[in-house]
């Protein structure tokens, strides 16, 4: 019987070892344009026998080749089944089970190994242009997607306070937009208002910025290393001290560290070991180290070795497990870490569980807001909602999670800005709701918008990314 229901001694009410279907035969896993970046769609045979009623559906589990996780699953009532969400470069393994009314069957034998891709294309910029922050070479706010350039290779992107940070296939990385604290990495404080590259390594695997107004920029290289450069006085540079940094530097000296995000002062880190660390601001207990000291050194996060993904907002951060359960700490003064608890000027300096459900895929924190979609496509959000951008139909904040809608093709992909969040959903539409008055929503007004519009009638969008009021989207 499957372990999960053989917890104690105890049978799962309700499950039936002898009457659940056989296992499914796996198929193939495959990763495509088709099917999206940092997804793969994995087919597989119906099993032979499906025990004591007709199949109802399937459940099938990419697990990371290096960790052994169930990092994130999908559901589906027939092959082949699509899972997003993961994480680019890794490698995963994929599982199936099969589900009747008496319960779910075993896992199928794992399937081939599939490495994460993100795809690449042209760069569009949406929303506040007032210091350059979009790359076009002058300073005019844009209501609509309007094309950076005439280049198809760029891969990642990411906004701060005022600048951006762009990455191309080629792994070089760019920068643009306010320069006051050496955000932009280019070793002067000179603004930009079109892109410049950072040095002229090209090994950089993935980038992020600060949110809000925050004026520091991070990037991970292909060979783990972390490195960060700004606005460094609060320490969220970590590199041991409050120095701001016009350069990239180093910190410490590990090669392993997997994705980075960014708050306002602070910034939060996962490794490849699934280990989770902070440094930084710490007012409000956003480092989640007991205490409400500021670092200028990465410390852990307790030693707990399942974390899965991190995000953070302006100054508290949402992180999710391999088991599918969704965490918070830091600022809790509107309701953005959806425990339910009254949304006072305080923080929680050490982790607490949203809800007890564990469907959540990767969460993405905005301004005093949060947002996470779940295995089954649904789409959620609490906190701050003074411009509507929890998309309720309102400007009622909440401190427990509520769905957005009723529609279950929202994507992993969420991003969430000050006042603002976007998503692209798996038919490759970006949808946003929130504050609009700089045209962050692109839909072509400076209209604020309490329900998620269209990002425009364009698809085939592979990538999106926030900054303090404004967008990126990669289209392929």
């Amino acid at each position: 019987m499957p372990i999960s229901d053989h917890i104690g001694g105890f049978i799962r009410p309700g499950y039936d070892p002898f009457l659940v279907p056989n296992a499914p035969t796996i198929g193939t896993a495959t990763s495509s344009d088709s099917v999206g970046s940092n997804a793969l769609s994995i087919t597989f045979t119906a099993p032979s026998d499906v025990g004591g009623g007709a199949i109802t559906g399937y459940t099938a589990i990419a697990r990371d080749s290096v960790s052994g996780f169930n990092s994130y699953s999908a559901t589906g009532s027939s092959s082949p089944i699509v899972i997003t969400g993961l994480s680019t470069g890794r490698t995963y393994t994929v599982i199936v089970s099969a589900t009747n009314p008496y319960g779910p069957s075993g896992m199928s034998a794992a399937s081939n190994s599939i490495t994460a891709t993100q795809f690449y294309g042209s760069l569009w910029g949406w929303g506040e242009n007032s210091a350059g922050e979009l790359g076009l070479g002058n300073l005019t706010d844009r209501s609509s997607a309007t094309q950076v350039g005439s280049l198809t290779t760029w891969l990642g992107m990411a906004g701060g306070g005022y600048s951006s940070i762009v990455l191309k296939n080629d792994r070089t990385v760019w920068t643009t937009g306010k320069n006051d604290k050496g955000q932009l990495g280019v070793g002067d404080t000179t603004n930009r208002s079109s892109l410049v590259q950072v040095g002229a390594l090209t090994t950089w695997a993935s980038v992020e910025a600060g949110t809000g107004s925050a004026k520091f920029t991070l990037a991970i290289k292909t060979d783990g290393t972390l490195w960060t450069w700004g606005w460094n006085n609060n320490g969220q540079l970590g590199d041991n001290s409050t120095t701001d940094r016009s350069s990239p530097v180093q910190v410490g000296a590990l090669t392993n560290w997997l994705s980075v995000s960014a708050g306002h002062y602070n910034t939060v880190a996962l490794k490849t070991d699934g280990t989770v660390w902070t440094f930084g601001q710490n007012d409000k207990g956003q480092l989640a180290d007991g205490t409400t000291s500021n670092r200028s050194s990465p410390v852990q996060v307790g030693a707990l070795t399942d974390w899965l993904s991190v995000s953070a907002g302006y100054s508290h951060v949402l992180a999710s497990k391999t088991d599918g359960t969704l965490w918070a700490w830091g600022f809790r003064a509107q309701g953005q870490i959806g425990n339910g608890a009254a949304a006072v000027d305080a923080g929680y300096s050490s982790p607490v569980q949203v809800g007890a459900l564990t469907t959540w895929n990767k969460p993405a924190g905005g301004g005093y807001s949060s947002y996470a979609s779940k295995t089954d496509g649904t789409m959620w959000a609490w906190g701050y909602n003074n411009k509507g951008n929890l998309g309720q139909g309102n400007e009622t904040s909440t401190s427990s999670p509520v769905q957005i809608g009723a529609l279950t093709n929202w994507g992993p992909k969420t991003t969430g800005a000050v006042y603002s969040f976007a998503n692209l959903k798996t038919d490759k539409t970006i949808w946003a709701c929130g504050q609009n008055t700089t045209g962050e929503l692109g839909d072509g007004t400076a209209t604020d918008r309490s329900s998620p519009v269209q990002m425009g009638a364009q698809s085939y969008w592979v990538n999106v990314a926030r900054g303090r009021n404004w967008y990126f989207g990669i289209k392929n």
